[in-house]
């Protein structure tokens, strides 16, 4: 049986009619560049999670730079990110001129330790960017509140985590996104709201940093051709906001549908020796845009699973502290070890919203099959 990682076909038949009409809808208007389409997509995406406002911008790195600008952060500055993440977020980071600063990650939830922020913390730290890794929340109350306590802003690394949910203190239910100072979305087309191309989103209910971003993200201009600030060319182009206003009409049930999948993953995997299954936190709702198992035997794993025609994936094999284009920072093998191991144990199975019982099966027996054979218990 052929099993991809991610069909994205699947997803686009469900909906082919409504985006073929949101296109021509769009050439026949034609509107292509901060059209009505994209406000109304902005609008509907700051409903949607729960905050006064939403940029459309080209893509998830350029929403994280963005937001890092818009707070002023430059050189002389450091950012604290979670050392087991996408470049990405360093990388935006980098663009600025500040110091990336890693911390090492909870082996449970794999985002950032929340017990070690406080060390990393200078008299240069500016930011906070908790990610929420493969849809599952970080632990947000517990960020703010070191945050606020040093005087930092935080900006939510929500690429992979577009629904997810975490119960606050106060016993409300927020979205991601929404919590921090600035969130930040990808539209990636793998993403559980994913466009037909790149493309990003930055939310806030901060008015004068809404402004900010409307200005940078469109050569720092005020009219057509009056420029006040160093912008950049950083717009969602307006065929990928009428696409993602359909899918966002989706977006709840597609990630019910990943939920029921992960559940069903995770029943058919329990109690397997060396197989460790995504771990929930309390009080978050996980919306699985990557369902990641760990075992000691990864590699062998992978082989196993290709030969029967199962594609997996590993987000992500090497930490961020060991990557060579972070040798100036001078960190090294050791320095973060719970990021080393789980990066040298994870693996993601096939995950998106129409995976069949009969494929999780059939996935899940392959690495029943594989922890009982005589190769894998030598």
């Amino acid at each position: 049986m052929k099993i991809p990682f991610i069909d994205l076909n699947l997803t686009h038949k469900e909906i082919e009619g409504q985006i073929n009409q949101a296109i021509r809808r769009v050439i026949k208007r034609g509107d292509f560049i901060l059209s009505r389409e994209l406000e109304l997509f902005e609008k509907e995406f700051a409903r949607f999670c729960g905050v006064r406002y939403a940029i459309g911008v080209s893509s998830g790195t350029e929403a994280l730079f963005l937001a890092l600008l818009s707070l002023g952060i430059g050189r002389g500055d450091e950012v604290i990110i979670p050392d087991f993440t996408f470049i990405a977020t360093a990388l935006a980071v980098c663009y600025t001129g500040a110091k990336v600063v890693f911390v090492d990650i909870d082996e449970r939830t794999y985002n950032i330790d929340i017990n070690k922020i406080e060390k990393a913390i200078t008299r240069y730290t500016k930011v906070i960017i908790p990610v929420h890794l493969y849809g599952q929340p970080a632990q947000m109350p517990q960020i703010l509140k070191i945050a606020r306590a040093y005087n930092l802003k935080v900006i939510e690394d929500a690429a992979q985590a577009h629904g997810a949910r975490i119960k606050m203190p106060d016993g409300r239910w927020c979205m991601v996104g929404a919590i921090g100072d600035i969130g930040c979305f990808s539209f990636y087309p793998s993403k559980n709201l994913g466009a037909l191309g790149d493309g990003g989103m930055v939310v806030t209910n901060n008015e004068v940093i809404y402004r900010k971003i409307l200005s940078l993200r469109d050569y720092g201009r005020v009219s057509k051709y009056e420029h006040n600030i160093l912008g950049f060319n950083a717009r969602l182009d307006t065929l990928q906001a009428a696409i993602l206003r359909v899918k966002l009409r989706k977006l709840n049930k597609w990630n019910r549908m990943r939920q029921r999948i992960a559940d069903i993953y995770s029943d058919y995997l329990r109690n397997i020796e060396d197989i460790i299954t995504p771990f929930l936190a309390p009080g978050v709702e996980h919306v699985y845009h990557i369902y990641a198992i760990r075992t000691r035997r990864r590699d062998d794993l992978v082989k196993a699973l290709k030969k029967k025609g199962i594609t997996t994936i590993i987000h992500y094999p090497i930490p961020l502290h060991l990557q060579k284009v972070f040798k100036y920072l001078n960190y090294k093998i050791g320095d973060f070890g719970i990021s080393e191991r789980v990066a040298s144990e994870v693996l993601s199975l096939p995950m998106h919203p129409h995976l069949k019982i009969n494929q999780i099966k059939f996935i899940t027996d392959s690495i029943k099959r594989f922890t009982k054979s005589e190769s894998y218990t030598k």
